[in-house]
């Protein structure tokens, strides 16, 4: 598969598509063209609904910093003192977390496991199907009814 570059800021909630601030920062360029999700939704077998359930989950698991950690993480704390009724780093990763465990627990237990699977983990559907000892073909459906549940918790139209 082809590559699909595209230049994102790199925030302290990770990689985002515009800055607000209009502060200039560090920039990073991911591949967007990796994720189950984009290789499904680019071919009709997701819709637009789903996939952005999908996208926002991620983006909860990643902001909540759930990835399994290897070393210490050695980044500078921030304080920025111009916005004092922003939630702090900390605060922003709990209330992540909170976000990502409702919406697995809203997809259901026999839902969360092709949820994190292919949308956090990034497996694609035939890898997770071995691993869950689901028949072929069975994970697109499956994963389809569980975006459709978190795509409820979120409040996507």
């Amino acid at each position: 598969m082809a590559q699909v570059l595209e230049e994102r800021e790199l925030t302290s909630e990770g990689p985002q598509l515009h800055r607000t601030d209009g502060a200039k920062s560090r920039s990073v360029k991911v591949n967007i063209a990796e994720s189950p999700l984009t290789w499904l939704h680019a071919r009709g077998h997701l819709s637009d609904r789903r996939f952005l359930a999908g996208e926002r989950l991620r983006r909860d698991w990643e902001t909540a910093q759930l990835a399994p950690v290897v070393t210490m993480r050695w980044n500078p704390v921030r304080l920025n003192r111009d916005h004092r009724h922003d939630l702090t780093a900390g605060e922003r990763q709990l209330a992540a977390a909170r976000r990502f465990d409702s919406a697995i627990a809203a997809a259901g237990s026999g839902l969360s496991d092709v949820l994190w699977r292919v949308v956090c983990a990034g497996e694609g559907l035939p890898a997770a199907e071995r691993a869950l000892g689901w028949p072929a073909r069975s994970a697109k459906l499956v994963l389809g009814i569980a975006l459709d549940r978190v795509a409820d918790f979120y409040r996507i139209p």
